[in-house]
Parts: structure tokens; C-alpha cells; sequence
């Protein structure tokens, strides 16, 4: 809010088109959040070396900054290192979180656009997990096909549910692909494996001609964990 900060939970994206990292960068190819195998203390280290000195250094230079600071990290031999900051909810991680997220998200933006993150109450999170799978159009990310008639189940249940992202109406009103990255499927469960097999159970059921998806988004941390 341009002094305080109040961190969301941090999330893990997936960025080469292909299963085990293979294939070129893209804007993001899958998520989950929580990242249970960080340390207990992360998102506090990262409050009081990252996204708090950032903010106190803005609002010293007279240009505040209020919003949605996007922090992309990596972790490393040397500790914590900021790859890019972002002034927006970072894709398709936002989807991972806000899945999990049970205080009224307006409220927290309210608070940040009115000064007001301190008195806010602490943030109440689902227990569980969450997992997004994107599916790309042909061609993504060099070169992405538009057009193609999208076609599947796109009900929305408690547990999952389908976000359109590269998308648009036809001439004759159907629904057909028109960016790279298409659909945003989401599965949430007590638990990542669960969370897993259900973002891919909605996946099957969702076709359009040349999609691709990756088939190993939070399944080296499901098999880690045990969960």
C-alpha cells in the first residue's frame, strides 16, 4: 500500500513448453502453490530482504508503489535472487494461489489502495493444494495457431474448473482459440496428488486440434512429498 507489505502464499511455475524442462521459455506452462519443501521461514525471509526494502526504496524516491508486486525468484547456492518484479498477479501462478485464498480478495485490495494492509487481519488459506495446467494452442510458444474450435466440459465444480485465457468467439459464435496460451485448467484437493489428478481429469475432457499440454506439473514435488 505503498508502506506496508502483506504477503500472498508463494507458488512454483513451470516455463518450457515440454515435460522435464525441455523445449523453449514460455510465459508459463503449469502451477501449484503451497511449495510445502520451502523453508518454514521463506516467505518472511523474502517480506524482509526482497519485497519490504523494495518498497521503503520506492516510497523514499517519492514514487510509491501501491499494488500487486510480483516477485519472480530463484533459489540458489548463494540464497534468494530476484529474476524479474512484476506490477500484476504473475500467470498462471495467481491461479494457484487465489484458488487457495479465502479472505474476500476485495478486501485486500481495498486495504492496498487505501493505505490500510496494516490493521488488516491475518489471511485465512484453504487447506490443500493447488494445480494449474495450461493448455497451449499448436505452434506455442514460436508461432501459436489461431482458430480452432475449442470444445469440452467447462462446468464449473468446487474442486475444479476451467479459465479461458486465448479465446474468442467465431463468426458463427463458437468458441475457438485465439492466443497461445488457450485454457487454464485448475484442480484443488487435501492434497498435491489429488490436486494433480484432478486439474488432468478436466484436461482430458477439453480438446481443441494441436493442443499440447505438459503431463509433469507438480509431480516430482507430489512424488517428494509423499502428498
Amino acid at each position: 500500500d505503498g508502506t506496508h507489505v502483506r504477503a500472498l502464499i508463494p507458488a512454483a511455475d513451470f516455463k518450457r513448453a515440454y515435460d522435464n524442462d525441455e523445449g523453449p521459455n514460455t510465459g508459463g506452462m503449469g502451477a501449484y502453490a503451497p511449495l510445502r519443501w520451502l523453508p518454514d521461514d521463506f516467505v518472511d525471509v523474502v517480506t524482509e530482504t526482497v519485497a519490504q526494502p523494495l518498497i521503503d526504496e520506492l516510497r523514499g524516491r517519492g514514487t510509491p508503489f501501491v499494488g500487486l508486486l510480483y516477485a519472480g525468484l530463484a533459489l540458489t547456492s548463494h540464497g534468494i535472487r530476484v529474476v524479474e518484479f512484476n506490477a500484476r498477479f504473475g500467470d498462471p501462478e495467481t491461479q494457484a494461489v487465489l484458488a487457495l485464498l479465502e479472505s474476500p480478495l476485495y478486501e485486500l485490495l481495498l486495504a492496498t489502495a487505501t493505505g490500510a494492509l496494516q490493521p488488516l487481519p491475518p489471511l485465512r488459506w484453504r487447506a490443500g493444494s493447488a494445480v494449474v495446467v495450461v493448455m497451449a494452442a499448436a505452434g506455442y510458444p514460436e508461432s501459436p495457431r489461431t482458430g480452432d474450435a475449442v470444445f469440452g466440459d467447462f462446468h464449473e465444480a468446487v474442486d475444479s474448473w476451467v479459465l479461458q485465457a486465448g479465446t474468442a468467439r467465431g463468426p458463427d459464435g463458437s468458441l475457438v482459440t485465439a492466443g497461445g496460451r488457450v485454457l487454464s485448467v485448475v484442480g484443488t484437493g487435501d492434497n498435491l496428488e489429488t490436486a494433480r489428478t484432478r486439474a488432468y481429469a478436466r484436461v482430458d475432457d477439453l480438446h481443441f486440434d494441436g493442443s499440447h499440454v505438459r503431463h509433469d506439473i507438480a509431480l516430482s514435488a507430489s512424488t517428494a512429498s509423499g502428498r
